[in-house]
């Protein structure tokens, strides 16, 4: 979470069938990174990606297989979003179905995973420096309406 703030990414999606939705975000793990964001939890994949689906052009998975492209031949100037899933088992096949590709993050040793903030934070870093080189990060992208809706959240989130 700290990462996708400090990159000026807004929204988060959590797709969670696992254990049970979270009340609160990161308090202690993301030094409160959370209440500066927007998290979206789903316990529903085609539901979640029906959202992505709306919001984004591209759905990419960190996946190693065949067809998997090097996270450096990417593209991240468009409206992308990224599927990272847990360490222990990574995405899961059902949830590859719903996406358009898989990438990888080129790696010489002889484990081919990162942890998942490790692989978040190499992954939105390359995405920052594409669009900052594209100049995304020129103007605020939130029209007046949204950012001063998003100011008020943030300011009534800073006061607990």
């Amino acid at each position: 979470m700290r990462t996708c703030d400090a990159v000026g990414i807004q929204e988060i999606y959590v797709l969670n069938t696992k254990i049970p939705r979270h009340k609160k975000w990161g308090s202690k793990s993301s030094s409160s990174a959370a209440k500066w964001l927007t998290v979206c939890q789903f316990t529903d994949a085609a539901e979640c990606f029906s959202v992505l689906r709306k919001n984004y052009s591209t759905i990419m998975a960190t996946h190693l297989g065949a067809a998997s492209v090097d996270l450096y031949e990417m593209d991240f100037t468009g409206k992308i979003a990224l599927v990272f899933g847990n360490e222990h088992s990574g995405v899961s096949e059902e949830l590859l179905r719903y996406t358009d590709g898989n990438f990888i993050i080129p790696q010489l040793g002889m484990i081919q995973s990162l942890n998942i903030s490790v692989a978040c934070a190499v992954t939105l870093y390359e995405a920052f420096r594409q669009k900052s080189l594209a100049g995304h990060y020129k103007e605020r992208k939130l029209n007046e309406g949204a950012f001063n809706e998003l100011w008020k959240e943030w300011s009534l989130n800073n006061r607990e």
